[in-house]
Protein backbone atom coordinates (compact mmCIF):
# COMPACT_ATOMS: atom_id res chain seq x y z
CA UNK A 1 0.00 0.00 0.00
CA UNK A 2 2.66 2.51 1.01
CA UNK A 3 4.22 2.44 -2.45
CA UNK A 4 1.19 4.34 -3.71
CA UNK A 5 1.89 7.35 -1.52
CA UNK A 6 3.03 10.50 -3.27
CA UNK A 7 5.73 12.95 -2.29
CA UNK A 8 4.39 16.04 -0.57
CA UNK A 9 5.93 19.49 -0.92
CA UNK A 10 8.20 20.42 1.95
CA UNK A 11 7.03 23.20 4.26
CA UNK A 12 9.16 26.15 3.15
CA UNK A 13 9.37 27.75 6.59
CA UNK A 14 10.46 24.53 8.29
CA UNK A 15 12.94 23.84 5.47
CA UNK A 16 14.37 27.33 5.88
CA UNK A 17 14.90 26.71 9.58
CA UNK A 18 16.76 23.51 8.82
CA UNK A 19 18.99 25.29 6.31
CA UNK A 20 19.78 27.95 8.90
CA UNK A 21 20.79 25.35 11.48
CA UNK A 22 23.12 23.70 8.97
CA UNK A 23 24.81 27.00 8.04
CA UNK A 24 28.22 27.08 9.84
CA UNK A 25 28.61 30.88 9.72
CA UNK A 26 28.68 32.44 13.17
CA UNK A 27 27.29 35.72 11.80
CA UNK A 28 24.12 34.17 10.38
CA UNK A 29 20.75 35.74 11.24
CA UNK A 30 17.46 33.83 11.40
CA UNK A 31 14.49 35.98 10.40
CA UNK A 32 12.40 33.10 9.07
CA UNK A 33 10.57 30.92 11.61
CA UNK A 34 7.76 32.82 13.32
CA UNK A 35 8.61 32.54 16.99
CA UNK A 36 9.35 35.38 19.38
CA UNK A 37 12.97 35.65 20.52
CA UNK A 38 14.45 37.98 23.10
CA UNK A 39 17.66 39.95 22.38
CA UNK A 40 19.70 36.88 23.35
CA UNK A 41 17.92 34.80 20.70
CA UNK A 42 15.95 32.75 23.25
CA UNK A 43 12.21 32.11 23.29
CA UNK A 44 11.71 32.46 27.06
CA UNK A 45 9.12 30.94 29.36
CA UNK A 46 7.10 33.91 30.58
CA UNK A 47 7.31 34.62 34.30
CA UNK A 48 3.59 34.17 34.98
CA UNK A 49 3.51 30.92 33.00
CA UNK A 50 6.46 29.56 34.98
CA UNK A 51 4.76 30.53 38.25
CA UNK A 52 1.51 28.89 37.15
CA UNK A 53 3.41 25.76 36.16
CA UNK A 54 4.97 25.49 39.60
CA UNK A 55 1.57 25.93 41.24
CA UNK A 56 -0.01 23.38 38.92
CA UNK A 57 2.68 20.82 39.76
CA UNK A 58 1.87 21.20 43.44
CA UNK A 59 -1.92 21.33 43.15
CA UNK A 60 -2.84 19.01 40.28
CA UNK A 61 -4.38 15.77 41.51
CA UNK A 62 -5.35 14.00 38.29
CA UNK A 63 -4.41 13.59 34.65
CA UNK A 64 -7.84 12.37 33.66
CA UNK A 65 -9.59 13.68 30.56
CA UNK A 66 -11.18 17.09 30.40
CA UNK A 67 -14.43 17.70 28.52
CA UNK A 68 -14.51 17.00 24.77
CA UNK A 69 -14.63 20.72 24.07
CA UNK A 70 -11.95 21.51 26.67
CA UNK A 71 -11.96 22.80 30.22
CA UNK A 72 -14.66 25.48 30.67
CA UNK A 73 -12.29 27.61 32.76
CA UNK A 74 -9.95 27.87 29.76
CA UNK A 75 -12.57 28.43 27.08
CA UNK A 76 -14.37 30.97 29.24
CA UNK A 77 -11.22 32.91 30.08
CA UNK A 78 -10.14 32.99 26.44
CA UNK A 79 -13.59 34.09 25.28
CA UNK A 80 -13.34 36.96 27.76
CA UNK A 81 -9.82 37.86 26.56
CA UNK A 82 -10.71 37.91 22.87
CA UNK A 83 -14.33 39.06 22.90
CA UNK A 84 -14.55 41.22 26.01
CA UNK A 85 -18.18 42.28 26.43
CA UNK A 86 -18.89 42.43 22.67
CA UNK A 87 -21.40 39.57 22.76
CA UNK A 88 -23.26 37.64 25.50
CA UNK A 89 -21.58 34.35 26.39
CA UNK A 90 -24.77 32.41 25.67
CA UNK A 91 -24.16 33.40 22.03
CA UNK A 92 -20.69 31.81 21.91
CA UNK A 93 -19.81 28.15 21.36
CA UNK A 94 -16.19 27.27 22.18
CA UNK A 95 -13.73 24.49 21.44
CA UNK A 96 -10.26 23.93 22.89
CA UNK A 97 -7.83 22.86 20.17
CA UNK A 98 -4.17 21.87 19.67
CA UNK A 99 -2.86 25.34 18.92
CA UNK A 100 -4.24 27.98 16.62
CA UNK A 101 -3.64 25.63 13.70
CA UNK A 102 -6.01 23.11 15.26
CA UNK A 103 -8.61 25.85 15.63
CA UNK A 104 -8.25 26.83 11.98
CA UNK A 105 -8.57 23.21 10.87
CA UNK A 106 -11.66 22.59 12.99
CA UNK A 107 -13.22 25.82 11.70
CA UNK A 108 -12.77 24.74 8.10
CA UNK A 109 -14.23 21.33 8.94
CA UNK A 110 -17.24 22.98 10.59
CA UNK A 111 -17.75 25.07 7.45
CA UNK A 112 -17.68 21.92 5.31
CA UNK A 113 -20.25 20.26 7.56
CA UNK A 114 -22.57 23.27 7.49
CA UNK A 115 -22.15 24.15 3.81
CA UNK A 116 -20.17 21.69 1.67
CA UNK A 117 -20.23 24.09 -1.28
CA UNK A 118 -18.81 27.07 0.58
CA UNK A 119 -15.92 28.94 -0.97
CA UNK A 120 -13.27 30.46 1.28
CA UNK A 121 -11.92 33.88 0.33
CA UNK A 122 -8.31 34.27 1.46
CA UNK A 123 -6.06 37.33 1.50
CA UNK A 124 -3.21 37.45 -1.01
CA UNK A 125 -0.84 36.81 0.67
CA UNK A 126 -1.77 34.83 3.78
CA UNK A 127 -0.19 32.36 6.18
CA UNK A 128 0.75 29.45 3.87
CA UNK A 129 -0.83 26.83 6.11
CA UNK A 130 -4.26 28.36 5.51
CA UNK A 131 -3.93 27.43 1.85
CA UNK A 132 -2.37 24.06 2.56
CA UNK A 133 -5.20 22.98 4.88
CA UNK A 134 -7.88 24.19 2.48
CA UNK A 135 -6.24 22.35 -0.41
CA UNK A 136 -6.05 19.16 1.65
CA UNK A 137 -9.74 19.45 2.53
CA UNK A 138 -10.67 20.12 -1.09
CA UNK A 139 -12.30 23.46 -0.31
CA UNK A 140 -12.48 25.99 -3.14
CA UNK A 141 -10.25 29.00 -2.47
CA UNK A 142 -10.74 32.47 -3.90
CA UNK A 143 -7.96 35.01 -3.40
CA UNK A 144 -8.67 38.64 -2.65
CA UNK A 145 -6.08 41.38 -3.06
CA UNK A 146 -4.67 42.60 0.23
CA UNK A 147 -1.08 43.85 0.01
CA UNK A 148 0.30 46.50 -2.31
CA UNK A 149 3.94 45.55 -2.94
CA UNK A 150 4.74 49.05 -4.19
CA UNK A 151 3.62 50.84 -1.03
CA UNK A 152 3.93 47.87 1.37
CA UNK A 153 0.50 48.84 2.68
CA UNK A 154 -2.99 47.33 2.47
CA UNK A 155 -4.51 47.45 -1.02
CA UNK A 156 -7.94 48.22 0.36
CA UNK A 157 -9.50 49.27 -2.94
CA UNK A 158 -8.37 46.00 -4.51
CA UNK A 159 -9.62 44.04 -1.52
CA UNK A 160 -13.07 45.58 -1.63
CA UNK A 161 -13.31 45.12 -5.38
CA UNK A 162 -12.50 41.41 -5.03
CA UNK A 163 -14.98 41.00 -2.18
CA UNK A 164 -17.69 42.10 -4.59
CA UNK A 165 -17.57 38.49 -5.75
CA UNK A 166 -18.57 37.07 -2.36
CA UNK A 167 -21.84 35.12 -2.36
CA UNK A 168 -24.22 34.04 0.38
CA UNK A 169 -22.73 31.07 2.24
CA UNK A 170 -19.13 31.93 1.39
CA UNK A 171 -16.51 32.38 4.10
CA UNK A 172 -14.05 35.30 4.15
CA UNK A 173 -10.88 34.60 6.12
CA UNK A 174 -9.47 37.69 7.85
CA UNK A 175 -6.49 38.28 10.13
CA UNK A 176 -7.58 39.85 13.41
CA UNK A 177 -4.36 41.82 13.90
CA UNK A 178 -0.66 41.67 12.98
CA UNK A 179 -1.31 40.28 9.50
CA UNK A 180 0.92 37.34 8.62
CA UNK A 181 3.04 37.66 6.49
CA UNK A 182 2.82 41.38 5.76
CA UNK A 183 2.39 43.17 9.10
CA UNK A 184 -0.05 45.56 7.37
CA UNK A 185 -3.42 45.88 9.10
CA UNK A 186 -6.85 47.22 8.24
CA UNK A 187 -7.98 50.41 9.98
CA UNK A 188 -11.23 50.39 11.95
CA UNK A 189 -13.10 52.32 9.22
CA UNK A 190 -11.90 49.68 6.76
CA UNK A 191 -13.09 46.89 9.07
CA UNK A 192 -16.51 48.53 9.20
CA UNK A 193 -16.64 48.66 5.41
CA UNK A 194 -15.70 44.98 5.17
CA UNK A 195 -18.41 44.01 7.65
CA UNK A 196 -20.98 45.99 5.65
CA UNK A 197 -19.92 44.21 2.46
CA UNK A 198 -20.04 40.72 4.00
CA UNK A 199 -23.38 41.29 5.70
CA UNK A 200 -24.89 42.56 2.47
CA UNK A 201 -23.69 39.42 0.68
CA UNK A 202 -24.69 36.99 3.43
CA UNK A 203 -21.11 35.75 3.86
CA UNK A 204 -19.55 34.47 7.07
CA UNK A 205 -16.37 36.13 8.38
CA UNK A 206 -13.72 33.85 9.87
CA UNK A 207 -11.01 35.59 11.87
CA UNK A 208 -7.61 34.11 12.67
CA UNK A 209 -6.10 36.01 15.60
CA UNK A 210 -2.72 34.55 16.54
CA UNK A 211 -0.91 37.63 17.85
CA UNK A 212 -3.22 39.46 20.26
CA UNK A 213 -1.02 41.73 22.37
CA UNK A 214 1.85 41.87 19.87
CA UNK A 215 0.52 44.83 17.83
CA UNK A 216 -1.03 47.80 19.61
CA UNK A 217 -1.90 46.09 22.91
CA UNK A 218 -4.30 43.43 24.17
CA UNK A 219 -7.44 45.55 23.96
CA UNK A 220 -6.57 47.43 20.76
CA UNK A 221 -5.62 44.20 18.96
CA UNK A 222 -9.01 42.68 19.82
CA UNK A 223 -11.05 45.73 18.76
CA UNK A 224 -11.67 44.55 15.19
CA UNK A 225 -12.60 41.03 16.27
CA UNK A 226 -15.07 42.41 18.80
CA UNK A 227 -16.61 44.74 16.24
CA UNK A 228 -17.12 41.89 13.76
CA UNK A 229 -18.55 39.61 16.47
CA UNK A 230 -21.02 42.27 17.57
CA UNK A 231 -22.14 43.24 14.07
CA UNK A 232 -22.34 40.03 12.02
CA UNK A 233 -25.00 37.31 12.29
CA UNK A 234 -22.35 34.58 12.62
CA UNK A 235 -18.58 34.61 13.03
CA UNK A 236 -15.85 32.00 13.43
CA UNK A 237 -12.77 33.01 15.46
CA UNK A 238 -9.58 30.92 15.73
CA UNK A 239 -7.22 32.16 18.45
CA UNK A 240 -3.75 30.97 19.46
CA UNK A 241 -1.99 31.14 22.82
CA UNK A 242 1.40 30.22 21.36
CA UNK A 243 2.74 33.73 20.93
CA UNK A 244 1.19 35.91 23.61
CA UNK A 245 1.72 33.27 26.32
CA UNK A 246 4.95 31.92 24.82
CA UNK A 247 3.72 28.30 25.04
CA UNK A 248 4.38 27.21 21.47
CA UNK A 249 5.12 23.58 22.26
CA UNK A 250 2.08 23.17 24.53
CA UNK A 251 -0.20 23.55 21.45
CA UNK A 252 -2.95 25.67 23.00
CA UNK A 253 -5.70 27.28 20.97
CA UNK A 254 -9.43 27.89 20.84
CA UNK A 255 -12.15 28.05 18.21
CA UNK A 256 -15.16 30.28 18.92
CA UNK A 257 -18.40 30.28 16.96
CA UNK A 258 -20.38 33.47 17.62
CA UNK A 259 -24.01 33.81 16.63
CA UNK A 260 -26.63 36.50 17.17
CA UNK A 261 -29.33 33.82 17.46
CA UNK A 262 -28.57 32.29 20.86
CA UNK A 263 -30.83 29.34 20.16
CA UNK A 264 -28.23 27.96 17.73
CA UNK A 265 -25.52 27.70 20.39
CA UNK A 266 -26.48 24.23 21.68
CA UNK A 267 -26.50 22.75 18.18
CA UNK A 268 -23.22 24.45 17.25
CA UNK A 269 -21.54 23.42 20.50
CA UNK A 270 -22.53 19.79 19.95
CA UNK A 271 -21.06 19.87 16.44
CA UNK A 272 -17.80 21.36 17.72
CA UNK A 273 -17.49 18.62 20.33
CA UNK A 274 -18.23 16.06 17.61
CA UNK A 275 -15.35 17.42 15.54
CA UNK A 276 -12.92 17.03 18.41
CA UNK A 277 -14.11 13.46 19.01
CA UNK A 278 -13.53 12.52 15.38
CA UNK A 279 -10.13 14.18 15.15
CA UNK A 280 -8.26 13.64 18.43
CA UNK A 281 -10.98 13.08 21.07
CA UNK A 282 -10.06 15.21 24.06
CA UNK A 283 -7.90 18.31 23.55
CA UNK A 284 -4.56 18.74 25.36
CA UNK A 285 -4.97 20.43 28.72
CA UNK A 286 -1.58 21.40 30.17
CA UNK A 287 -1.16 24.66 28.24
CA UNK A 288 -4.86 25.44 28.52
CA UNK A 289 -4.70 24.98 32.29
CA UNK A 290 -1.75 27.37 32.53
CA UNK A 291 -3.56 29.98 30.44
CA UNK A 292 -6.71 29.79 32.55
CA UNK A 293 -4.63 30.05 35.75
CA UNK A 294 -2.84 33.15 34.48
CA UNK A 295 -5.99 34.85 33.21
CA UNK A 296 -8.05 34.23 36.35
CA UNK A 297 -5.40 35.13 38.97
CA UNK A 298 -5.01 38.89 39.43
CA UNK A 299 -1.31 38.74 40.35
CA UNK A 300 -0.33 36.33 37.58
CA UNK A 301 -2.38 38.22 35.02
CA UNK A 302 -0.84 41.56 35.92
CA UNK A 303 2.68 40.11 35.60
CA UNK A 304 1.80 38.42 32.30
CA UNK A 305 0.38 41.62 30.85
CA UNK A 306 3.45 43.59 31.98
CA UNK A 307 5.84 41.13 30.35
CA UNK A 308 3.72 40.95 27.18
CA UNK A 309 3.79 44.73 26.96
CA UNK A 310 7.59 44.67 27.28
CA UNK A 311 7.69 42.19 24.39
CA UNK A 312 5.43 44.39 22.28
CA UNK A 313 7.40 47.55 23.01
CA UNK A 314 10.66 45.75 22.22
CA UNK A 315 9.41 44.79 18.77
CA UNK A 316 8.18 48.33 18.12
CA UNK A 317 11.61 49.66 19.08
CA UNK A 318 13.30 47.25 16.67
CA UNK A 319 10.94 48.36 13.89
CA UNK A 320 11.77 52.00 14.52
CA UNK A 321 15.51 51.28 14.67
CA UNK A 322 15.48 49.33 11.42
CA UNK A 323 13.41 51.95 9.59
CA UNK A 324 15.69 54.74 10.83
CA UNK A 325 18.89 52.90 9.89
CA UNK A 326 17.56 52.12 6.41
CA UNK A 327 16.60 55.75 5.96
CA UNK A 328 20.11 56.80 7.00
CA UNK A 329 21.80 54.39 4.59
CA UNK A 330 19.46 54.89 1.64
CA UNK A 331 18.70 58.58 2.04
CA UNK A 332 15.09 57.63 1.40
CA UNK A 333 11.98 57.14 3.51
CA UNK A 334 10.81 54.22 1.38
CA UNK A 335 11.29 51.84 4.33
CA UNK A 336 9.08 53.87 6.66
CA UNK A 337 6.40 51.19 6.41
CA UNK A 338 8.47 48.93 8.67
CA UNK A 339 7.77 51.23 11.62
CA UNK A 340 4.09 51.37 10.68
CA UNK A 341 3.57 47.60 10.44
CA UNK A 342 2.60 45.66 13.55
CA UNK A 343 3.37 42.27 15.04
CA UNK A 344 6.33 40.01 14.40
CA UNK A 345 6.33 40.23 10.62
CA UNK A 346 6.94 42.67 7.80
CA UNK A 347 7.16 42.02 4.09
CA UNK A 348 10.05 44.03 2.70
CA UNK A 349 9.28 43.91 -1.00
CA UNK A 350 12.55 42.19 -1.96
CA UNK A 351 12.64 39.89 -4.98
CA UNK A 352 13.35 36.16 -4.57
CA UNK A 353 16.75 36.80 -6.16
CA UNK A 354 17.56 39.47 -3.58
CA UNK A 355 16.40 37.18 -0.77
CA UNK A 356 18.74 34.47 -2.06
CA UNK A 357 21.60 36.99 -2.29
CA UNK A 358 21.02 37.97 1.33
CA UNK A 359 21.26 34.33 2.37
CA UNK A 360 24.27 33.46 0.23
CA UNK A 361 26.33 36.61 0.82
CA UNK A 362 25.32 37.62 4.33
CA UNK A 363 23.85 34.53 6.04
CA UNK A 364 20.52 36.33 6.47
CA UNK A 365 17.61 33.92 6.30
CA UNK A 366 14.10 35.09 5.47
CA UNK A 367 11.09 33.64 3.65
CA UNK A 368 11.30 33.80 -0.14
CA UNK A 369 8.57 36.44 -0.33
CA UNK A 370 10.82 38.67 1.86
CA UNK A 371 8.81 38.23 5.06
CA UNK A 372 11.05 38.87 8.06
CA UNK A 373 10.49 38.09 11.71
CA UNK A 374 11.25 41.37 13.49
CA UNK A 375 11.68 39.46 16.75
CA UNK A 376 14.68 37.69 15.22
CA UNK A 377 16.65 40.96 15.42
CA UNK A 378 18.44 42.79 18.22
CA UNK A 379 20.37 46.04 18.60
CA UNK A 380 23.50 44.49 17.09
CA UNK A 381 21.90 42.81 14.09
CA UNK A 382 19.64 45.69 13.01
CA UNK A 383 22.51 47.64 11.35
CA UNK A 384 23.85 44.41 9.81
CA UNK A 385 20.50 43.69 8.20
CA UNK A 386 20.05 47.28 7.06
CA UNK A 387 23.43 47.38 5.31
CA UNK A 388 22.84 43.97 3.72
CA UNK A 389 19.45 45.09 2.36
CA UNK A 390 20.99 48.16 0.76
CA UNK A 391 23.92 46.14 -0.62
CA UNK A 392 21.45 43.65 -2.13
CA UNK A 393 19.63 46.47 -3.90
CA UNK A 394 16.36 46.15 -2.02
Amino acid sequence: MFEHLKEKPADKIIALGQAFREDPRETKIDLGVGVYKNPEGVTPVMRAVKAAEKRLWEEETTKSYTALAGDPAFTGAMADLVLGDAVPRENVATLATPGGTGAVRQAFDLVRMANPGARVFVSDPTWPNHLSILAYLGVEVVNYRYFDSATCAVDFDGMMADLEGVRAGDVVLLHGCCHNPTGANLTMPEWRAVVERLNAAGALPMIDIAYQGFGDGLEADAAAVRYVAANCPEVLIAASCSKNFGIYRERTGILMAVMQEAGLRTLTQANLAYLNRQTYSFPPDHGARLVSMVLTDDTLRADWQAELEDVRQGMLKLREQLAAELQRLSGSDRFGFIAQHRGMFSRLGATPEQVERLRADHGIYMIGDSRINIAGLNDKTVPILAKALIDAGV
